[in-house]
């Protein structure tokens, strides 16, 4: 398993979509910030101590890195067999199963240090503005909402970073379904029980990012249970097709 982390991880290392994420990350700080000038009752939004790193992760999540994400993931899963290299894997005693695994243990880890980049980002342009405004718990208080965003987001896409990995119908149709899916989080944020169990939602939800009851934890949780239990089921079909294939 470690070998395998190691070599997914090596691939990355010369894959041009981190550096699309990294941009994509940069961007939407940079647009963020822009906003944070508009003033309203005679002060800048960005004058708030709080409001930027608050601002950055509902643009980001609605709009931006769920397709970053999904992209990165399924390109992951299906360049094997895009690239024609599945046959050479199959060749040597790799098993599918576990590689699969480690693609989606990898694209989650990713997930994480996109929006903890995020967070570096948005937490430093904060002090620089707000340093005596900022408390110790308000700042690990972000941190811990953009840790478990990371976590969440991924979980919430999961099952369509499988399904574009079965149908083998080319990884950039991951960002375009991920797109439409997380955009339709805006319009279930505006209703109670959607912004609960509409997976891009009940990440916020989770996170704290929302203010939530328990009960509506509890049950977004399980909403990103279940998306991550289809993925699997979704992934384990896909490895079943594989096996036939072989023979």
């Amino acid at each position: 398993m470690k070998q395998l982390l190691w070599a997914e991880r090596r691939k990355l290392r010369h894959s041009k979509i981190v550096w699309i994420a990294v941009f994509a990350v940069v961007m939407i700080a940079v647009i963020v910030f822009a906003e944070g000038q508009f003033v309203f009752k005679g002060s800048r939004y960005i004058d708030g101590a709080g409001w930027f790193m608050t601002a950055a992760q509902s643009l980001a999540t609605f709009f931006v890195l769920p397709a970053v994400i999904a992209l990165l993931g399924s390109y992951m899963i299906c360049r094997e067999e895009q690239e024609d290299t599945l046959k050479s894997l199959r060749l040597v005693p790799v098993d599918e199963a576990k590689l699969t695994v480690v693609k989606m243990i990898v694209a989650m880890v990713f997930s994480i240090l996109i929006y903890l980049l995020l967070f570096v980002i948005t937490f430093a342009v904060e002090a620089i503005m707000h340093f005596g405004t900022l408390s110790i718990q308000t700042v690990w208080g972000f941190l811990f909402t953009y840790f478990v965003n990371g976590i969440g987001v991924f979980l919430a896409i999961s099952p369509i970073v499988a399904l574009v990995a079965r149908i083998k119908k080319g990884y950039w149709l991951a960002l375009v379904f991920t797109e439409i899916y997380s955009f339709a989080g805006l319009f279930a944020s505006m209703s109670e029980t959607l912004k609960t169990v509409y997976p891009i939602t009940a990440v916020f939800q989770l996170s704290g990012y929302y203010e939530a009851t328990i009960g509506n934890k509890a049950a977004s949780l399980v909403i990103l249970i279940v998306c991550m239990v289809l993925a699997v089921l979704i992934l384990n079909g896909l490895s079943r097709k594989n096996k036939k294939s072989i023979y």
